[in-house]
């Protein structure tokens, strides 16, 4: 018996960074995103020879031991052995579980598309399916949020174990003592055809270390850094106007509203932007875009232009000159999925 899942990876569209302790335990924050035809992907094998053997793929990583109540976190594959444990200590009595997980990613990690959260949310699935776990949508998200953040000490914000989970296009605030709310979107087909139509996914070919950006959003948090809060303020009422920007069908104020936010998100950390994505933002401009915003922390990544449909072509073609690549993508209406073979 084989236990497969899928998980989709998200575009932040609006909101990004105000999902992260202290500043939405203080201020509250307010996300919005949509999962898109990108995924994480998980395969469970249980095994009756007492061994434990983690594999990611995409990553050329290997592990095995002997099958044990808990693995030491050593800084090699720490997501897989993060929600093993937890799984191990809540779910089963500290017992034990012979298995082999193999995982792999759409798209490597520091991408900006929530990868590793995504890969935790599919590890925790896989595991919920094979157990028999009676676990809801947010006790899933939850979950795999406490293994990353808490557990594994690893800093980030909150949405993308719940974009993940949930899918489709979300507007999620967090507040205080880890109080989640997500409130799913009914947006018409025809808007989704327009957005889509209307938006180009560029890779810049480089990823990033969202933790370092992350930190520096933290400090000045924790430092009443009034330029970096009142960016946050901004990005988190613009999330707001964006929202019903796009529930309304209205593109060019989805536009507008993107770049204005693109450069309050700026104004959070000063690692969030450099040369590299300020010339593909330029290029893109010239050739016709109307505006874009980097998804995720910053720093490198995807980016996310959004463009006149007739001149879609032309801003694909000059982005593609640069070192990254245009990437194709459609929205997803599904969240996290599991499967027996």
């Amino acid at each position: 018996m084989l236990i497969r899942t899928k998980a989709p990876l998200r575009l932040g569209l609006a909101g990004g960074g105000t999902d992260v302790s202290p500043y939405c335990d203080e201020y509250g924050g307010m996300i919005l995103n949509a999962t898109i035809d990108m995924h994480t992907f998980c395969t469970l094998e249980p095994r009756d020879d007492g061994q434990i053997i983690f594999e990611a793929k995409d990553l050329d990583h290997y592990f095995k031991t002997e099958a044990c109540g808990q693995i030491e976190i050593d800084g090699s594959m720490d997501l897989h052995k993060g929600v093993y444990n937890r799984i191990v200590k809540d779910f089963n009595h500290g017992k034990p579980l012979a298995l082999k997980m193999t995982t792999f990613s759409d798209a490597p990690p520091g991408s900006g598309l929530g990868t590793s959260s995504t890969i935790v949310v599919a590890m925790v699935y896989a595991y919920m399916e094979w157990l028999k776990l009676p676990l809801g949508d947010y006790d899933v998200a939850h979950l795999a949020y406490e293994i990353e953040r808490i557990d594994l000490g690893l800093h980030g914000g909150k949405q993308d174990q719940y974009a993940s989970t949930f899918g489709g296009f979300n507007f999620i605030e967090f507040w205080k003592n880890d109080r989640v709310i997500v409130n799913p979107l009914r947006i018409k087909n025809r808007i989704i055809d327009e957005l889509e139509l209307s938006m180009v996914l560029y890779y810049s070919g480089v990823s990033r270390e969202s933790a370092k950006i992350i930190n520096e959003q933290i400090a000045n948090t924790e430092q009443k850094n009034l330029r970096s809060i009142d960016a946050m303020h901004e990005l988190k009422q613009d999330a707001v106007l964006i929202k019903e920007a796009i529930l309304k069908g209205n593109i060019i104020e989805y536009s507008n509203l993107l770049g204005k936010s693109w450069i309050a998100k700026k104004k959070m950390a000063k690692s969030i932007s450099n040369p590299g994505i300020e010339r593909a933002f330029k290029i893109a401009l010239q050739a016709g875009a109307y505006s874009g915003k980097v998804s995720g922390a910053g720093g490198g990544g995807f980016i996310m232009f959004v463009v006149d449909p007739v001149k879609r072509v032309n801003v694909v073609n000059q982005l593609n000159k640069l070192d990254g690549k245009v990437v194709n993508f459609h929205f997803t209406k599904n969240g996290v999925r599991g499967w027996r073979t």
